[in-house]
């Protein structure tokens, strides 16, 4: 009951400037809705997860000689990401959903397959960049659309279970990398990924519905985006949500651009490298499910602000260790481990409370939420 009370309390005391419009009737079933998602979220994951294991390789094989520089193969993508994030939600509010999303995923299709045949590193980078920008539409719009059907803990549940299934990405597409490596080189990396793609194109194209009723549609001008971006920096409980993941986010960038080293570089796992990674996203995508059980009963703030302490406490933990010297393996991945546990219950619940508020714009809400977070976390993963 408090949980439920401090929720109501803290969306009641936000400035809520938009009023909660009528919900769409799904056309397609709840789980083919979720699977759908979470398969075009995914992508996402796919262009950073499988790109680990030959980005050594993909470095050497351009004359990158820097293995610090050779994860700008990363931060290129995420940069492109976070950009064009401020666009896509001022178009799925002016246009509809299905159509960006489209035109999005269809970038991010080309992008990986014209990716296969450059001469040199800088150009590698910048199709990695175009290639962020086509999957920002998989960040802004989805959640977006996830917020046209569901409100408050339902989409809390709802995002915990589309979180459940796409971290089945970071599980298995490492290892897919490291078996396309043994069985060509890099390139068939970026041609795995254009094919992925334009498979989750078409299942789109033909069964996702147009999920913003009409009465939501905004104006797609210059004094409307700014207006819905006032909105949205100025309702505190979703800027202040927004800026916290940001920070969660930070840390994980920062791991993932320096996982390669960390597992091989460190503890010398070698080809055991995809397992590790796979073991620490199985364990997170099993938060999320968890997640989604619990929601409902005691509600995303006391979760996710208990995941925070322990997030927290666990990178405490791991930070003062290693100051004294290198972790040994079994510690350093059983805290890691933990941590990302508790990574898996704060982000479906932190975007839920910072989209509660904003239902009748969430194109927009979603494209300042998603700009914000991914630029402030891919520029501290960078430094770190």
């Amino acid at each position: 009951r408090f949980s439920l009370f401090s929720e109501s309390i803290c969306i009641m005391n936000a400035p809520i400037q938009t009023g909660e419009l009528s919900k769409p009737a799904l056309s397609i079933g709840k789980g083919e809705f979720i699977a759908m998602i979470a398969a075009m979220m995914a992508l996402n994951a796919l262009a950073i997860d499988v790109m680990l294991p030959g980005m050594q390789e993909i470095g050497a094989s351009l004359g990158e000689p820097d293995e610090n520089r050779r994860q700008l193969v990363i931060t290129a993508y995420l940069l492109g990401f976070s950009v064009m994030q401020i666009l896509f939600g001022p178009l799925s509010d002016r246009f509809g959903r299905p159509a960006p999303l489209a035109a999005g995923i269809s970038v991010y299709v080309v992008a990986a397959f014209v990716a296969i045949f450059v001469p040199t590193f800088l150009p590698l980078l910048a199709f990695r960049f175009l290639q962020g920008l086509g999957a920002a539409a998989t960040r802004v719009i989805t959640v977006a659309i996830v917020r046209d059907v569901f409100g408050g803990r339902q989409m809390a549940e709802a995002m915990s279970l589309i979180m459940t299934v796409f971290m089945v990405m970071p599980v298995i597409a490492p290892s897919m990398g490291q078996v396309i490596m043994l069985f060509g080189n890099w390139h068939l990396i970026f041609a795995f990924m254009a094919i992925i793609a334009a498979l989750v194109l078409a299942w789109m194209y033909f069964r996702l519905p147009e999920t913003l009723n009409p009465e939501n549609r905004r104006p797609f001008s210059l004094a409307s985006v700014l207006d819905g971006f006032r909105i949205v920096m100025t309702n505190r409980l979703s800027v202040c949500y927004t800026l916290a993941m940001s920070s969660i986010l930070a840390a994980l960038f920062g791991f993932i651009n320096s996982a390669q080293q960390v597992y091989v570089g460190i503890y010398g796992l070698g080809v055991w490298f995809p397992v590790a990674f796979a073991c620490v996203a199985g364990l997170m995508s099993v938060a999320s499910f968890m997640n989604s059980r619990f929601v409902m009963r005691f509600g995303m703030r006391r979760i996710s602000h208990g995941a925070l302490t322990g997030f927290t406490l666990g990178s405490l933990i791991l930070a003062i260790w290693a100051s004294f010297g290198s972790v040994p393996f079994w510690p350093f991945i059983s805290l890691f481990a933990f941590v990302m546990v508790c990574f898996g219950m704060l982000g479906s619940n932190f975007s839920a409370i910072a989209m509660e508020p904003l239902g009748a714009l969430a194109g927009t809400a979603s494209s300042v939420q998603g700009f914000l977070q991914t630029v402030i976390g891919a520029l501290i993963g960078a430094v770190i």
